[in-house]
């Protein structure tokens, strides 16, 4: 890896140094992160999936994705608000996700909320997409020094997310999932998803 926190993979690309050379840690790198992401069923996935990642690195939640998504009825808000305290308790048994009560709890809170807030007007999507006014924001690191672990941003949007009714939404994980999710493009620059991400900023 060279000073700037890049690594030159045998493909002849630049990549940031985070997925290392895990080849589904490099695909997920590759093919979804930083990826403007509008679908509001997704961001509300991502953004409970990075709730579950605090303490816990994110190849840890990725290889455990599908086993989430089995458990968590597809991420479906719709049928997870109606999960009862029976249902976090067979979660609690499902060894294919991270056992945490406070965090099962509030991925059903959060569904709640995301409910109401698509009941309300625009949608989740417009909700978290008008705290940039629809743009990504263009980051412009060139080395790991660059990347914050929580921004102004991150903070707003944070303070937004917890009035609404969603939890393990601090700065740092909304800030993760901001960069997951494209509203802000962390890649470095010089990695070669970089300016693939940063031509995505109009949509498809």
């Amino acid at each position: 890896m060279s000073e700037t926190g890049l690594i030159a993979h045998p493909d002849g690309c630049s990549r940031c140094w985070w997925p290392g050379v895990d080849p589904l840690y490099v695909a997920y790198h590759d093919t979804e992160w930083g990826v403007p992401e509008r679908d509001g069923r997704a961001l509300y996935e991502k953004l409970i999936l990075d709730g579950f990642q605090a303490g816990l690195s994110w190849i840890t939640i990725l290889r455990r994705r599908e086993g989430f998504r089995d458990a968590f009825a597809d991420f479906e808000p719709e049928r997870i608000a109606r999960f009862t305290e029976g249902d976090v308790d067979r979660l609690m048994g499902d060894a294919r996700i991270i056992r945490n009560r406070a965090k099962i709890r509030a991925t059903v809170a959060g569904a709640r909320a995301w409910l109401a807030i698509e009941e309300r007007g625009p949608g989740f999507s417009r909700f978290l997409w008008d705290f940039v006014d629809g743009r990504p924001v263009q980051g412009t690191a060139r080395g790991r020094a660059g990347i914050q672990a929580e921004t102004p941003l991150s903070r707003q949007v944070s303070k937004a997310l917890k009035a609404q009714g969603f939890g393990f939404c601090g700065p740092t994980i909304v800030h993760a999932f901001m960069q997951a999710t494209g509203l802000v493009n962390d890649h470095l620059v010089g990695c070669h998803r970089h300016a693939a991400c940063a031509a995505l900023a109009d949509g498809p």
